[in-house]
């Protein structure tokens, strides 16, 4: 493999300048410090959000109940300026609920349509797993392809549009679980953990003020300037190294690459899919965005491994009964392959 120094990828190999960079640190600095007034700490969980939605993706959020999800997503719209809407998942719950449906007026006689929840930009999809199979595939349909279908029109969804779906893996009764290829389709998954004492203390804090609850004190940031911050992602410049990095990557979980990880059939079904390749390199493309730079250096990749490869990797039978978990298994193949 042709090794690459990051000193010499600079910027302007890209196609962003020195202004728009700015502009973006900037943005990305206020939308950071709204998101501060009501959620603390989670500095993972705020990285992932900002760079799934700079990205164009949407993301899947595992946690036990009661660690700032529902809040974190109302709070990223209100620093963007988006829309918010935030559907409950039950067993009954149906495609039309969450897409839309025709009324019919019996004063016209005629049909007319009313946009489900979905119509927004930040959708807070709540315990996914509990929503019956077809509901999930009516969901994940919209997420792809960014329209809904009511009564043969196509309504498109608004830009930018992103869903936060979350799942609670505590509790089994009346979930249908996820299938790998509709997993396949989140840009990421991220696994929220407990807040340090530290932090929870300054919830306490925060609650006893008050604070928690005063009005967010939001800079203009607006959703023209999220397109604009997608925009620069695309131009974020990756070097023929960083994507033979990626690749290689990539096919040592499919049990080939430069240098094959022995055994790993033993804990490994599938490998990740070409989607995983593109996540790694879009996901580093907005690492670099919110770190004021112009091209992807190696850790960016590594950074954002377990959020982009846990959910792709289907772990054998064995493996699950060994107790092995991805990130595990992700730690073994970024150590089998050497970074430019």
């Amino acid at each position: 493999m042709t090794t690459t120094n990051p000193r010499d990828i600079a910027p302007g190999r890209g196609s962003i300048s020195s202004d728009d960079l700015t502009r973006a640190t900037a943005l990305v600095r206020a939308i950071e410090q709204v998101f501060g007034q009501r959620v603390v700490g989670q500095e993972r969980l705020r990285t992932s959000l900002v760079s799934t939605l700079l990205a164009g993706g949407h993301i899947l959020l595992e946690s036990v109940p009661g660690l700032a999800k529902t809040t974190a997503a109302e709070t990223l719209a209100a620093a963007v300026g988006g829309t918010f809407h935030r559907i409950q998942c039950t067993p009954d719950l149906m495609p039309n609920d969450i897409v839309g449906t025709q009324i019919y007026n019996y004063g016209t006689g005629s049909f007319t349509t009313q946009l489900g929840p979905v119509h927004a930009n930040l959708v807070l999809l709540d315990e996914i797993n509990r929503s019956s199979a077809k509901t999930q595939s009516a969901m994940l349909e919209a997420m792809q392809e960014r329209q809904t279908s009511i009564g043969g029109e196509v309504y498109p969804l608004p830009a930018p549009f992103m869903v936060l779906a979350t799942q609670n893996p505590i509790e089994e009764e009346g979930t249908y679980v996820l299938p790998e290829a509709q997993m396949d389709r989140f840009l990421m998954k991220e696994v929220l953990t407990y807040p340090a004492p530290h932090h929870e203390i300054e919830i306490l804090e925060r609650v006893s003020t008050g604070r928690q609850s005063a009005p967010l004190t939001a800079p203009p940031v607006t959703l023209a300037d999220i397109e604009f911050l997608q925009q620069l992602v695309d131009g974020v410049y990756v070097d023929a190294a960083i994507k033979r990095y990626i690749v290689d990557l990539i096919n040592t979980s499919r049990f080939s690459g430069p240098r094959p990880l022995p055994g790993l059939e033993r804990e490994l079904r599938v490998g990740a899919s070409p989607r995983g390749s593109i996540a790694l390199m879009r996901v580093a493309q907005a690492l670099a965005i919110q770190a004021g730079r112009a091209f992807v250096v190696p850790d960016d990749i590594k950074a954002v491994r377990y959020a982009v490869l846990r959910h792709r990797l289907v772990r054998t039978f064995d493996a699950l009964a060994a107790g092995v978990q991805p990130e595990q298994i992700i730690d073994a193949i970024f150590d089998a392959v050497p970074a430019p």
